[in-house]
């Protein structure tokens, strides 16, 4: 694997995650030949957001960002000269919380070397929030609330079209994170995209490409039972090197097992 990097890598400061240590990671990373990873932790969500999971722990505390940065930049010194550590977030995009994701990335820029935009919020008709990717069931509510599996992944392919186009500062993430999250639970509730979505998926590719973004290939929707392939899909993935998007690989790894999870050069050449 050598030139290979993962840069989608989750830590023990991950409410959902395991107790796998910094080092853990940072040695499976060493011993698949990886040359580059990336602490990107969930930042804590926007101040006066409801996290609408059920132990709303979708990121981590607050009162943790400190100790996280401390320890990423701990680690990446012990590493130093084996393996090229990032210290990072993945940051929830999250409509009508703006200025308060610009506060966090301007509090804490000047430490942060890599990070992510991602959507996992939905935000229905009456306002109110839903986490995507929660469970099977729950995106089954969605389904009811938005009055069709298209009309899903129609408002998640937009929102994550505001997440391109929103002002977040000199510090907004310049990677899109897992663009076909939303085909998590695809095996329980199949969809085949339409002319119109498709449409919708190029447009959204080419403003990222327009503002110059990257792309998150993600391999954790390979071992998603309900799921089974990459985020973004082999068709949105063809059309983003048709594009020249530049990406790069990400496990999405919540245990250090799952570093490097079926990387292949391949997938971003």
């Amino acid at each position: 694997m050598s030139n290979l990097g993962d840069f989608h890598i989750h830590t023990p400061f991950c409410p959902h995650g395991t107790t796998d240590s910094l080092s853990q990671y940072a040695e499976k990373a060493c011993a698949l030949g990886l040359t580059a990873i990336s602490f990107t932790e969930h930042a804590p969500l926007p101040n006066g957001f409801i996290d609408p999971t059920p132990d709303q722990d979708s990121g981590m505390s607050p009162d943790q960002v400190d100790a996280y940065i401390q320890a990423v930049q701990a680690i990446k010194e012990t590493y130093k000269n084996r393996l090229t550590i990032h210290l990072g977030f993945e940051v929830d995009y999250i409509e009508g919380f703006e200025e308060d994701i610009s506060h966090f990335l301007d509090t804490y820029g000047d430490v942060i070397d890599d990070a992510i935009l991602s959507v996992h919020m939905l935000k229905d008709h009456t306002g109110k929030f839903h986490c995507l990717d929660f469970s099977s069931e729950a995106f089954g509510e969605l389904v009811t609330v938005f009055g069709s599996v298209e009309a899903v992944y129609h408002a998640y392919f937009q929102t994550i079209e505001r997440s391109v186009c929103s002002d977040l500062g000199k510090f907004k993430p310049s990677r899109i994170g897992h663009i076909t999250l939303v085909e998590k639970f695809k095996k329980v509730y199949p969809y085949t995209y339409s002319q119109a979505m498709m449409q919708q998926i190029d447009c959204l590719l080419s403003l990222i490409k327009k503002e110059g973004y990257s792309l998150d290939v993600n391999t954790a929707g390979l071992f998603k039972p309900h799921c089974g392939t990459l985020y973004p899909n082999p068709t949105v993935l063809k059309l983003a090197k048709e594009k020249q998007i530049p990406l790069r690989l990400g496990s999405d790894a919540h245990q250090a097992s799952d570093v490097g999870r079926r990387f292949q050069l391949s997938l971003i050449e």
